[in-house]
């Protein structure tokens, strides 16, 4: 019996959510095949690198299930573990905190997602370039076309799914970071205040080295560039930088819907970072598995695509709800003068900060 489509769905972007869909789809038993424009995946490093341990997950995210399943993260792809998070504030006053956490050999990280998804039975198409997305077709720049009866958008904030079908606006926050070598401690930080203004800095130590950057809302930035907040932050760590790189985090939260008929977001497409920390690979990962399962029930049982929304609300709309929240008044606060944010951060208020980082209700009447 010949099949209607190539593949039962496609997934543009295979990255942490783009392989997770991927991994879950081929488990569930349908034909899977993902585009990814780069040669390698994992490459170039785009991103902070810190995500909590699978125990701290259990903790931030109580309502997913299966966290051992979900995130299998091979040895040789930790540089570091950690168990404290210093918030700094602008005067440099820290406040610590108990987080357990890993500071990840970024690639490392995503090809091992790839070798899941390929031992489920995934196909991938690297250094394939999708050129447009129409119907059930997906054209490649050289003129290939694929059809699938899903297909996936998860290629991040210029995703051409999202582009083309979906015209709510995000809050994308563009940061700059950079490797460097040097001995960093073992505290993971986090900085607030006019040095990244409306977004963060941070220092993420590694095993050898540090990851060093920050992201800015532009409407906060008083005329300065990234390029200029990103250098004045990381220059004042001492040692050789080894790489530089920059991205976009879409930090308004999840948008409303993420199914379209039958196209489908996931990861930072459908805004799957939590706004008040800038968390996005381990809530991609969520995203992807609960979308991934969701398509095979919609492929071989006929379950709506829609389910994949509802399943995520179910696991996922308390902790974003509690971070766009945070994220709202924290953006209000980081527009006061630094010496009345330094007043803020303060033994009286560490919990309430820490609520607030870890998306839970930053005060407990509302």
């Amino acid at each position: 019996m010949g099949h209607e489509f190539d593949y039962d769905v496609i997934v543009i972007g295979g990255g942490p959510a783009g392989s997770t869909v991927a991994r879950y789809a081929a488990e569930g038993g349908i034909r899977v095949l993902v585009m990814d424009a780069r040669k390698s995946i994992g490459t170039p490093l785009q991103c902070g690198e810190l995500v909590p341990t699978n125990d701290e997950m259990r903790r931030l995210c109580p309502d997913v299930p299966d966290m051992d399943d979900l995130f299998q993260t091979p040895d040789e792809a930790i540089s570091r573990k950690c168990d404290t998070m210093n918030i700094i504030t602008p005067s440099g006053k820290s406040l610590s905190y108990r987080f357990e956490g890993l500071i990840l050999n970024r690639v490392t990280h995503d090809e091992a997602l790839v070798s899941l998804a390929k031992e489920a039975g995934a196909e991938y198409l690297v250094n394939s370039f999708v050129k447009e997305v129409n119907e059930n077709t997906v054209t490649t720049r050289d003129g290939e076309a694929y059809t699938a009866k899903v297909i996936v958008g998860a290629g991040g904030h210029k995703d051409p799914v999202r582009r083309k079908y979906w015209r709510e606006k995000t809050v994308n926050i563009p940061v700059k970071f950079e490797l460097k070598d040097g001995d960093y401690g073992e505290a993971v930080e986090l900085h607030f205040g006019s040095m990244a203004p409306g977004g963060y800095a941070w220092m993420f130590p590694k095993s050898v080295g540090a990851n060093i950057g920050l992201g800015i809302q532009k409407n906060f930035a008083k005329g300065k560039s990234l390029k200029e907040y990103s250098t004045e932050f990381i220059d004042k760590y001492e040692g050789e930088s080894t790489f530089k790189g920059g991205g976009s985090l879409p930090m308004s939260g999840t948008i409303k819907r993420f199914v379209k008929e039958n196209y489908v977001l996931v990861g930072d497409s459908a805004g799957m970072v939590l706004p008040s920390n800038g968390a996005g690979i381990t809530i991609a990962m969520v995203g992807g598995r609960i979308a991934g399962q969701a398509i095979a029930r919609h492929i071989l049982e006929g379950e709506p695509l829609t389910n994949y929304e509802k399943i995520w609300h179910q696991q996922m709309g308390k902790v974003m709800r509690n971070s766009k929240r945070s994220f709202k008044i924290g953006s209000l606060m980081f527009k006061m003068p630094d010496k009345l944010l330094d007043l803020f951060f303060n033994r009286f208020t560490r919990g309430i900060v820490w609520r607030a980082v870890t998306c839970r209700r930053m005060f407990w009447i509302f």
